[in-house]
C-alpha cells in the first residue's frame, strides 16, 4: 500500500509530524510568538473533503504520527474555508453555503472580509511573501464576482482555480489571466501542476523574506479523477462497515429517517466505488506533500518551515444510510484531520486540547509574530497555549444552514420542493430545515455533542461521543435536564458571540458560571419549546 512519504517515521529530518486535535508544541524561547533571528516560513496544504472518521488517512503511515479530533466550523466547502480565512464563525462572516446567493466569493465577502484575511494579514503588517494555488472558494471566478482578473489581497503570487474542484479541463487564474486547461495528464492534471507550481514558487521567491504558501488540492473532491498510474490501486477496498454504516438513523433529525434502510445493492456500489476513487486521488496529494518536503530540505529550509496538512471538511459513505456526502452534523462529516510539524515540535505528542480550523489563521499569523488581539478573529492561537501551559476552551460551535430546491426534483418527483442532493435512489442529503448549530465540548468530565435544528420541532440531538463514538444513540431525551439547559444557554450564547467573546468558558470548563436570568430574551422561545420537545 502506498505510503505518504513525507510523513514517514523511517524519514526523521522530514517527517516529524503530529495529527492533532491540537498540536503539542515544545517550548520555544522569548515571546508567544516564534521568535527567531530568521522569521519562520509557513506551508498549509488544505485538501478537499478529507475525512478522519472513515479512514480518510488509512493510506498514509501512521507509525509516527497520532489522530485526534478537529473540528470545522462548517461541514461544507466555502463555509468552512471562509471560516479558514477569517478566523470567524459562519454567523459572523456570512458565508453560509457554496453559492454566490449564499456569500461564497460574492462581492459583499471581497469588500467586507477578504481584506482583513490572515494571508492578508500576513504579507500586509507582517512582511511575509506570500503563494496561493488550488481551490479557493467554490464560487470564485464567477462573473458576477469579478471573474478570474479577481485577485484576493493578501496574495503575491496567485494560482487560483476557477470554481469547484476538477482534476482536468478546468481554468486557472494565474496572477488574473486565465489559463485553460485540458485532459493531458502530463500537462493538466491538476494536483501534480499545484506540486510543480508549488516547487517554482520555492526555488524562485525570494530569500529576503519568509514566505506563507498554501496549497489547495482538489483530492479527494468528486469526480474522484484519478492519476493513470493509480487508477487500479485500492480494487478490492470497500467504504468502511462501521457500526454506523447502512442502519437506520431512527432517533434523529427527519432527514436522517429519510434514508433508505438497507440501502440498495447499487448505492452500495456506488459508495464504494467513490470510496476506491477518493484514495486514488490521494496518492497524488502523497506525491505532492513528498515534493515540497523533499524541496525544502534540499533547499534548506525546512527546519525553520512550520507546515500544515488539514483539509475543509469530513465525509461520509453509508453512514446512517446516506450513500455520499458531508453537511451533516456526525463525526464523519465535521471532524478532519490536522498534521502540523516545525521548528521545536517533537514527534509522537498527544493531547485532547480541543481545536477547530477558526485557530488556524489566529495560529499561523502568530506564529509570524503578529498581534492576532488586533484583529476581530473568533479563534484563539493555540502556539502561546501550549507553551505557557495556560487554560484551554472546552467547546466549540458548528454551524450549518440547510439547502433545497423551490422545486420538486424531476428524477425524485414523489419527494416534493424543500430538498436537495438527492442521490442515488431519491435519497436527499440535505433540505432547507436541517439547519442546526452545535456545542461539541471535550473536557476532562464529557466528550458531548449538543445540537438543535432550527425547524418547526426545535429538533434536538445529544450524544456522549465517548460512550458512543458512532452516535447511534440520540439521548436528548434521557441526559439530564439541568445539563440540557446549560447547553441550550452555551449555544445561543456561542451564535451570538464575536471575537474575544468566542473564547470564553464552556458547560465544563471550571470557570463557567451559569445564570439563567441571562438568557437572551431574543431567543427564550427556543428554551421553552425545547423544554416542550424532551419531556
Amino acid at each position: 500500500m502506498k505510503k505518504m512519504g513525507s510523513f514517514r517515521c523511517s524519514g526523521p529530518k522530514m517527517f516529524s509530524f503530529l495529527l492533532i486535535c491540537v498540536t503539542l508544541w515544545s517550548h520555544l524561547s522569548g515571546s508567544s510568538g516564534a521568535s527567531s533571528s530568521r522569521r519562520p516560513n509557513i506551508v498549509l496544504i488544505l485538501t478537499d473533503d478529507l475525512d478522519v472518521a472513515i479512514g480518510g488517512l488509512k493510506i498514509l503511515s501512521v507509525s509516527s504520527r497520532v489522530f485526534f479530533p478537529q473540528f470545522v466550523a462548517s461541514p461544507l466547502c466555502c463555509p468552512s474555508r471562509a471560516s479558514i480565512l477569517t478566523g470567524k464563525y459562519p454567523h459572523n462572516h456570512h458565508v453560509i453555503n457554496n453559492t454566490l446567493d449564499g456569500n461564497c466569493s460574492s462581492k459583499a465577502w471581497q469588500k467586507s472580509e477578504e481584506p482583513h484575511t490572515f494571508p492578508a494579514l500576513l504579507k500586509a503588517s507582517a512582511g511575509y511573501q506570500t503563494f496561493f494555488a488550488g481551490k479557493y472558494l467554490n464560487q470564485y471566478g464567477h462573473s458576477e464576482a469579478g471573474g478570474v482578473e479577481h485577485i484576493p489581497p493578501g496574495w503575491s503570487y496567485w494560482v487560483g482555480l476557477d470554481k469547484n474542484s476538477k482534476y482536468y479541463n478546468y481554468t486557472l487564474s494565474v496572477n488574473g489571466k486565465a489559463q485553460k486547461h485540458g485532459a493531458d495528464y502530463s500537462k493538466d492534471y491538476l494536483t501534480d501542476l499545484l506540486a510543480n507550481m508549488s516547487l517554482d514558487f520555492l526555488q524562485y521567491k525570494t530569500s529576503y523574506q519568509p514566505f506563507f504558501m498554501m496549497v489547495s488540492t482538489p483530492a479527494p473532491h468528486s469526480p474522484w479523477t484519478a492519476a493513470p498510474q493509480y487508477q487500479k490501486r485500492f480494487n478490492n477496498t470497500k467504504a468502511p462497515r462501521d457500526p454506523n454504516f447502512n442502519v437506520h438513523g431512527k432517533d434523529k433529525h427527519w432527514l436522517i429517517r429519510q434514508a433508505k434502510t438497507p440501502m440498495s445493492n447499487s448505492s452500495i456500489r456506488f459508495l464504494d466505488d467513490a470510496f476506491r476513487g477518493r484514495w486514488q486521488t490521494l496518492l497524488s496529494v502523497d506525491d505532492l506533500v513528498e515534493k515540497i518536503v523533499k524541496r525544502l530540505e534540499v533547499r534548506g529550509e525546512l527546519n525553520n518551515t512550520y507546515i500544515f496538512f488539514t483539509s475543509d471538511n469530513g465525509y461520509h459513505t453509508g453512514q446512517f444510510s446516506l450513500p455520499v456526502d458531508k453537511r451533516q452534523l456526525y463525526e464523519f462529516d465535521i471532524r478532519v484531520p490536522l498534521m502540523v510539524r516545525g521548528p521545536n515540535i517533537k514527534p509522537n505528542q498527544t493531547s485532547q486540547m480541543l481545536v477547530a480550523n477558526v485557530d488556524l489563521g489566529p495560529t499561523i499569523l502568530d506564529i509570524a509574530g503578529y498581534n492576532v488581539n488586533k484583529t476581530q478573529m473568533d479563534g484563539m492561537s493555540f502556539l502561546p497555549i501550549m507553551m505557557n501551559g495556560s487554560s484551554w476552551r472546552t467547546d466549540i460551535l458548528v454551524e450549518y444552514e440547510g439547502e433545497g430546491r423551490n422545486k420538486s426534483d424531476p428524477a425524485c418527483p414523489l419527494l416534493g420542493p424543500g430538498v436537495s442532493e438527492c442521490f442515488p435512489d431519491c435519497v436527499c442529503e440535505d433540505s432547507y430545515n436541517n439547519t442546526y448549530a452545535c456545542v461539541r465540548t471535550i473536557a476532562r468530565s464529557s466528550n458531548l455533542q449538543y445540537c438543535e435544528f432550527d425547524d418547526n420541532e426545535v429538533f434536538v440531538e445529544v450524544y456522549n461521543v465517548t460512550a458512543d463514538p458512532y452516535q447511534l444513540t440520540n439521548i436528548a431525551k434521557t441526559i439530564d435536564k439541568e445539563v440540557l439547559e446549560k447547553m441550550n444557554h452555551r449555544l445561543m450564547m456561542l451564535q451570538s458571540c464575536s471575537a474575544q467573546s468566542c473564547r470564553t468558558p464552556g458547560v465544563y470548563d471550571p470557570r463557567y458560571k451559569f445564570d439563567p436570568r441571562q438568557m437572551f430574551t431574543s431567543h427564550s422561545w427556543r428554551l421553552s419549546r425545547l423544554r416542550q420537545t424532551v419531556k
